[in-house]
């Protein structure tokens, strides 16, 4: 199951840096995962300091 980004978001661009993948995207107002390309290898999670990334 992919990850998902939760309301915590502060849009601070770490986790997309972080992903190998390139699945995360800037949103309005909030960064998003797209769930086709994301491997599940929580690098984005790891990364944010609010914890706003959640599995599943």
């Amino acid at each position: 199951m992919a990850y998902t980004i939760t309301e915590s978001c502060v849009a601070c661009g770490l986790c997309k840096e972080a992903c190998p993948v390139e699945a995360i995207s800037e949103g309005d107002p909030i960064y998003t995962i797209d769930p086709d390309k994301c491997i599940d290898c929580g690098a984005c999670a790891g990364e944010c300091p609010n914890d706003a990334i959640v599995a599943g």
